[in-house]
């Protein structure tokens, strides 16, 4: 994996929201600028399917979230 620079919107959006799937892969549903916000549209997920599991985490702008890695270093999961 080459590294690089963070983005804006890397620095600007910290808050991803993961669903969870198969063969420890992960998908990145939405990013928020604020914990709140990602809070909110989880809760809402919940409700509208109960059984898909969902994630917060926080991407700290050092480690740039890779959408082919599996591991992603500095990163705090919440459970709302």
């Amino acid at each position: 994996m080459i590294p690089k620079q963070p983005t804006y919107r890397d620095r600007v959006q910290p808050w991803h929201l993961i669903r969870h799937l198969p063969k420890c892969q992960r998908l990145t549903v939405a990013r928020f600028a604020r914990r709140r916000d990602a809070e909110s549209y989880l809760n809402a997920l919940r409700r509208l399917r109960p059984a898909v599991p969902h994630t917060i985490v926080f991407v700290n702008a050092v480690s740039v979230l890779d959408e082919n890695s599996v591991l992603i270093p500095m990163q705090l999961a919440i459970e709302v």
